[in-house]
């Protein structure tokens, strides 16, 4: 017999079995979406905390960083990547070490500073910030291939300008003028016109001169460091 030709009774029986029949997966059903809710609202509560706390932290960081108190910038960070490694502050904190690092002429923990940075970083803008910082370092530790391989694993589009401008300088280092010069017309073309450093690339561009003759010119379009 159909559903819907039941009457009201008979209707009224066959939802009061199939109650008591699932009774306990009901119960255990609502109980479980009430948990979900709960433990979803606990997590959110969470995170809003941990946010604020981070927050805090990388202010104290960035005071410290004004103040040039480096033993302070270095504790500090060092508790936003381990305590809030997933967040834009740990990775900021981690770009701070590498420059105090750099200042130092530590390349080495200013690598191992920015790896930690591109690793952890969960957007592709600060991914890519850190790995053109690392491809900086590297070039100043001999490592122009190094450098190349980071520069080739950025987002396109991401700090195009200045990575074409550490490529063009691997580049030279490899002794591959004709790419290097490629690279410095990439940059130059990505950089804003009122770019702090675009005379400077616009100088090392000259300073390779003109193409040899007969050689032909790569488009700057065309990935450059293969």
């Amino acid at each position: 017999m159909a559903f819907d030709v039941l009457d009201e009774h008979e209707q009224g029986e066959l939802v009061r079995k199939w109650l008591r029949e699932n009774a306990i997966s009901i119960a255990v059903g609502v109980l479980l979406g009430i948990v979900l809710i709960f433990g979803w609202q606990q997590w959110k509560a969470r995170q809003a905390r941990q946010s604020l706390e981070a927050a805090s932290q990388f202010q104290a960081l960035s005071d410290a960083v004004e103040a040039k108190r480096d033993d302070d910038v270095g504790k500090i960070a060092d508790a936003l990547r381990k305590d809030y490694p997933s967040s834009a502050y740990a990775v900021f904190a981690a770009m701070h070490q590498a420059d105090i690092a750099t200042k130092k002429n530590d390349l080495a923990a200013a690598a191992t500073a920015l790896e930690w940075a591109r690793q952890n970083a969960s957007v592709d803008s600060l991914k890519a910030l850190a790995a053109v910082r690392l491809a900086q370092v590297k070039l100043a530790q001999d490592d122009a291939a190094g450098a190349i391989t980071l520069l080739d694993g950025i987002t396109k589009g991401e700090y195009e300008g200045l990575g074409s401008e550490i490529r063009g300088d691997a580049l030279v280092k490899l002794g591959r003028t004709d790419d290097a010069r490629n690279a410095y017309q990439s940059a130059l073309t990505h950089l804003d016109p009122q770019a702090p450093n675009r005379n400077y690339v616009q100088m090392k561009l000259d300073n390779l001169g003109a193409p040899a003759a007969g050689a032909a010119s790569a488009p700057a379009k065309e990935k450059l460091g293969s």
